[in-house]
């Protein structure tokens, strides 16, 4: 049974629906020229004025923005209506520079959880499941759109945001949650404790989630499916665009479904900035089409991936994003190298490691050192040197073959890797680069 939160919309003919991306940009152009001053500046550096966009043939004629601009317009440089109209704000975590603030109005909200809702139903839930959420509330924009969208659904919301893990288990348990929403490695860990509780997948009431936040491999999701004894979904999102929701996995798992009727989706070469035709990989960049107090135009995501308009079996036409292989800012240059976290996660998962892992990167005499701490799992763990000697040079040799060049991998007693309740901290680069 094929399932939509708004039918109509989401099986649109891709004929009207970028006849009403066309409409939505024009409106869009002129509200952001009229009241964004910072970017009426660069479309006039560009030579651009809004009667110059007639559609979305034309969208290649608007500048770039990225993160870099919103820092410098920071914190009320975007806004794009009078403050006394937005009702609230989200922020990113700030982790290098300023934070990003994000506005939004009641409308903003409403779309925005319109969109989460889709995400939700495409999971398979409706007002008879339980969705549980263990997403940070706060500022982090992941806990309130599911939230949101959750109640448009009608579903029961378990509003636990993160940690505690015990109390989670029990409100799971207790309460028959259906769906999980967290991100990936906090489900592993969930999964985790449950087993270490004595729970098998049979006895967990749970049968879908909805995972996101952060970059998870094919073999991280069957190791969490297995766990848990679920259908693991993936959402994609960012804080720029609203959060969660911007784009969430279908029943037929082959990529996102991009909300198109409030984003408009390209792939571009992240060194030319030349948009590059569909199928190829590139840097995603988003427009919003609908926000009206934080309305990004050519928004540079950083994030690398696929666009593809095959048909789905799903019956939805919006067009898919491949899960992003990395993101452009993120990826790791190690002699002279370039590595994702993905590609490591991937082989320690494949030959059956735990999720918990952290890289460690440094420079003695000019070269750089590459570890990699791995947890065992109590079934792998042992103390004979001699044994994890040899798995560790095993492991070596794997993630050379994936990615050319060796690492020192050390292998770790279970639960000796701090566990994270939010976004996983995989990347500890000590070296001072930009010296």
């Amino acid at each position: 049974m094929k399932k939509y939160y708004q039918p109509e919309i989401e099986t649109m003919p891709r004929e009207a629906l970028q006849k009403l991306q066309s409409e939505k940009l024009c409106k869009q152009v002129k509200h952001v020229y009229e009241n964004v001053a910072y970017y009426r500046d660069l479309m006039d550096k560009a030579g651009v004025k809004p009667e110059d966009i007639h559609g979305i043939e034309d969208l290649h004629l608007l500048p770039f923005i990225s993160k870099y601009d919103l820092r410098e317009a920071y914190p009320t440089g975007f806004l794009a209506v009078p403050k006394e109209r937005c009702v609230r704000v989200h922020s990113t975590s700030g982790t290098t520079g300023k934070r990003v603030i994000a506005y939004y109005t009641q409308h903003d909200i409403d779309l925005w959880e319109d969109c989460c809702a889709r995400a939700i139903t495409a999971a398979g839930a409706d007002k008879g499941d339980t969705l549980q959420i263990c997403y940070g509330y706060g500022l982090f924009t992941g806990g309130m759109g599911l939230h949101g969208g959750s109640h448009k659904v009608g579903c029961m919301t378990l509003p636990m945001s993160s940690g505690n893990t015990e109390r989670q288990i029990q409100f799971m348990m207790d309460l028959e949650a259906s769906v999980l929403c967290c991100t990936p490695s906090y489900a592993a860990y969930i999964a985790e404790t449950l087993k270490e509780m004595g729970y098998t997948p049979d006895k967990i009431p749970l049968k879908a989630g909805i995972f996101g936040a952060e970059p998870w491999t094919r073999e991280m999701r069957e190791s969490i499916e297995k766990s848990l004894g679920i259908k693991a979904y993936d959402i994609y999102g960012l804080t720029e665009m609203s959060g969660p929701g911007v784009a969430f996995e279908c029943e037929a798992q082959s990529g996102m479904h991009i909300n198109e009727d409030h984003f408009i989706a390209e792939i571009i070469d992240p060194q030319t900035g030349e948009v590059l035709p569909e199928g190829s990989e590139g840097e995603l960049v988003f427009t919003c089409l609908d926000k009206e107090a934080f309305p990004l135009l050519r928004y540079r995501t950083r994030d690398i991936c696929i666009l593809s308009s095959e048909p789905c079996p799903c019956g939805r036409t919006h067009i898919k994003m491949r899960k992003p292989m990395g993101r452009s800012d993120d990826m790791m240059i190690i002699r002279g190298v370039n590595v994702f976290p993905s590609q490591i996660e991937a082989v320690l998962v494949k030959r059956g490691y735990s999720t918990n892992y952290r890289i460690e990167l440094d420079r003695v005499n000019n070269s750089d050192t590459f570890d990699i701490y791995v947890e065992l799992t109590p079934e792998q763990f042992t103390d004979t040197v001699r044994e994890i000697s040899a798995m560790e040079r095993f492991l070596e040799g794997a993630i050379h073959t994936m990615i050319g060049i060796s690492p020192k991998v050390h292998l770790v007693a279970p639960k000796t890797i701090d566990r994270s309740d939010g976004k996983a901290v995989r990347v500890v680069d000590k070296r001072k680069l930009h010296d």
